[in-house]
């Protein structure tokens, strides 16, 4: 039989230990809780922090779990209950828009398409499960970069290429655009990532009010266009099939 490797089991006795309290715990508590010399559990946490799965209050120096690991923590809910919650709204929403839908979330530097409805007439399409976005260009991406703080840094971080000439790739014409989407509560893209090609798409939230995905529609933009604007009906479409998902993962009203 295979033994277990202790450092691992440590750092994963520290992660529950500060996941059970609802304060913040500091060297001393950890170290004693679990029978560990303070150096040894000082070596732990300083691993464990280096990959954001633990935090440390610089005020006073107690520790509690880190974003990462809250990140890593919603993949399952992301993958599974997120789609499952959407079905039902995400063919809505393909049925009232007469667009295409797309569900996704950040996995990486990008956006995963974990769920796709096709558009509801006879055209030939391909289902992009599994296809992969990039943040900082597709109205997906940019949802998630304007509330996720994760995919946020991961946006600022990528090579934030030109696909068109309409890519917005200068970081402070990048963060103008969050800002309004943040004020907005959704994303455009108009022929930023394919000519011809424009999308809406808002943020869905869990019961955390954490965001955890996105949910948009995607088509020709002579048809989400018109009068040089986006369909306003459009818009709240898309807006209200991301608060009704948010809704049944028990986010409240939003």
């Amino acid at each position: 039989m295979a033994r277990n490797i202790q450092s691992l089991e440590r750092a994963a006795a520290m992660l529950r230990l500060l996941a059970g309290g609802e304060r913040r715990l500091g060297l001393s508590d950890i170290a004693s809780s679990l029978g560990l010399a303070k150096g040894t559990a000082h070596g732990i946490l300083r691993t464990l922090q280096q990959e954001g799965f633990v935090e440390q209050d610089e005020a006073s120096g107690r520790y509690q779990l880190g974003a990462e690991l809250l990140r890593l923590g919603t993949t399952y809910l992301d993958v599974h209950e997120l789609r499952a919650r959407a079905l039902v709204w995400t063919d809505d929403l393909a049925r009232s828009s007469g667009e295409s839908v797309y569900l996704g979330v950040l996995h990486q530097q990008g956006v995963l398409i974990v769920h796709h409805v096709f558009r509801p007439d006879d055209s030939r399409q391909v289902l992009e499960i599994g296809a992969m976005q990039p943040l900082h260009s597709t109205a997906l991406g940019k949802v998630l970069s304007a509330y996720d703080p994760v995919a946020h840094s991961e946006a600022l971080e990528s090579d934030r290429k030109a696909f068109t000439d309409r890519t917005v790739c200068d970081l402070s014409d990048f963060e103008q655009i969050l800002d309004l989407i943040r004020a907005r509560g959704y994303a455009a893209d108009v022929e930023e990532t394919w000519e011809g090609v424009a999308s809406i798409a808002a943020p869905i939230h869990d019961r955390r009010r954490m965001p955890v995905g996105a949910v948009g529609i995607t088509g020709a933009v002579e048809r989400l266009y018109r009068d040089g604007e986006l369909r306003p009906e459009l818009i709240a479409a898309v807006r209200d099939c991301a608060r009704a998902v948010s809704r049944d993962l028990g986010a409240g009203r939003f």
